[in-house]
């Protein structure tokens, strides 16, 4: 199999990754359980995770890094511990379901700030006439999950300082590819799953909280401390942190982000981004083919759209599959995304590397693309 689905999972994982979860369930119990050694590993682990996290995303107090289950868990605390029932939100016209569905549950005013794909001062200007004093948050992701594209968001934080209103970035296609700096951004929060970029198991995420800002819980239970009280704790991490942790899941998302930072981001987006370019040239001259690139390359990651003239998606999708090539089609859960882009109706198929795929993988897909095409 070709695997070119990394905007779902990294499906490749750094070595250290499978035998970290298996130390983890060999030698670890739950951090802050017991003073015995395997709740005490665990715990170590646990905070060695959240040292490394905080180091990479320039976040002063590691015990601001919250482990969550994914990305999406950590956005409905970010949302949800900012947006009153009723209140009003301002996001990009490329977000996932995992932010305008907890607006929606909320009954959320929200605005979207439209704009043309790749073009990032058109969507600072967008933001630009909405971001205003009353807005209780914006909600922007970093990476579109769709297209790849990426959006200013230190230039729409910069405007949300301004205005005195807090900011969510969604990370889930950007961190452990794009530079993150927390202190720089200012933003309230930033979540991210483990098991994409940072290249740890399915079943992590984290949510980095910005000191001061007010956070409530989704999840309510215990944390092995102030076990007296029955509201939960009112510091961090132990307030977001209800219930046993995924120790297996920290340990493997440790050695990820050791990895991440052993290679350097500068090398994962390089690799990603000069794949993304080749896909971009070898399916540029398939005719019917829409291919959805940056003509520059600057403001896109190793995510690539493409879509077929009357075409839905699905249909070139599994013409892939069949051949061993791993790929995502429809509406990637972000009908907005492709509101945005216009092509809400056919969906498309989404082609995404990671710092494991090759040129050959990438010239097989392309000559995989032409072969279904030419039988459809």
């Amino acid at each position: 199999m070709i695997y070119l689905d990394s905007a779902a999972t990294t499906f490749q994982k750094p070595v250290g990754v499978a035998a970290a979860m298996w130390d983890a369930l060999a030698s670890m119990s739950s951090p802050g359980r017991g003073g015995y050694a395997a709740a005490m590993r665990a715990a170590d682990a646990a905070f060695q995770c959240r040292s490394e996290l905080a180091e990479l995303f320039h976040l002063p107090n590691p015990e601001r890094v919250v482990f969550t289950m994914n990305a999406t868990h950590g956005l409905n605390i970010a949302i949800k511990s900012l947006v009153p029932p009723g209140g009003r939100a301002v996001i990009s016209g490329y977000e996932h379901n995992a932010v305008t569905r907890p607006l929606t549950a909320l009954g959320a005013a929200v605005s979207v700030a439209e704009s043309p794909m790749f073009q990032p001062e058109a969507a600072l200007e967008a933001f630009w006439r909405l971001i205003a004093p009353g807005v209780d948050a914006v909600v922007c992701n970093h990476v579109s999950n769709v297209f790849g594209y990426v959006q200013p968001v230190e230039k729409i934080a910069a405007l949300c300082r301004r205005a005195g209103v807090p900011l969510i970035v969604d990370a889930s296609q950007s961190a452990g590819v794009l530079p993150l700096d927390m202190e720089a951004l200012g933003a309230a929060f930033v979540a991210m799953p483990g098991h994409k970029g940072l290249y740890g198991p399915q079943g992590t995420g984290v949510l980095l909280c910005r000191e001061g800002v007010p956070v409530k819980t989704v999840l309510e239970g215990g944390t092995g401390s102030a076990s007296v009280q029955q509201e939960m704790p009112d510091f961090l991490p132990d307030r977001l942190e209800a219930g046993t942790h995924n120790m297996p899941g920290i340990a493997g998302l440790l050695a990820g982000v050791r990895y991440v930072r052993g290679r350097g981001l500068d090398k994962i987006l390089d690799r990603e981004r000069r794949l993304i370019r080749l896909a971009a040239q070898e399916l540029e001259k398939i005719p019917g083919l829409r291919v959805y690139a940056d003509p520059s390359g600057e403001h896109q990651t190793g995510v690539l759209s493409v879509s077929v003239e009357g075409q839905e998606a699905e249909r070139l999708g599994t013409a892939l599959s069949e051949r061993g090539i791993a790929v995502r089609a429809g509406l990637h859960c972000a009908p907005l995304a492709h509101r945005s882009a216009g092509t809400l109706d056919t969906g498309t198929v989404r082609i995404s590397v990671s710092d494991f795929n090759t040129p050959e993988e990438i010239i097989r897909l392309a000559s995989a693309v032409r072969s279904g095409l030419e039988r459809a």
